[in-house]
């Protein structure tokens, strides 16, 4: 299964590169998809790359969906 997660830019490197980061985890990914972003913009990112923006609002409820999904699935593995 394939899974594409908000995540915010916070640098914007050389050669169309980002960092963005992902509830506090920092990641380097392509933002070659994308014009006019710009830092604290939301994306949604899948396997390295940027592929829309997104958001802030639909990005915090995702990544609340997300982080009540992996908690439960923390508790089945009890």
């Amino acid at each position: 299964m394939c899974l594409a997660i908000p995540a915010e830019v916070t640098k914007l490197l050389p050669d169309e590169m980002a960092i963005v980061s992902i509830d506090g985890v920092s990641k380097e990914i392509s933002v070659a998809l994308i014009e006019n972003l710009a830092v604290s913009d939301y994306v949604i990112i899948h396997v390295g790359y940027a592929l829309t923006k997104i958001d802030p609002e639909e990005a915090m409820r995702t990544l609340e969906l997300l982080r009540e999904l992996s908690a439960e699935g923390q508790g089945a593995a009890s």
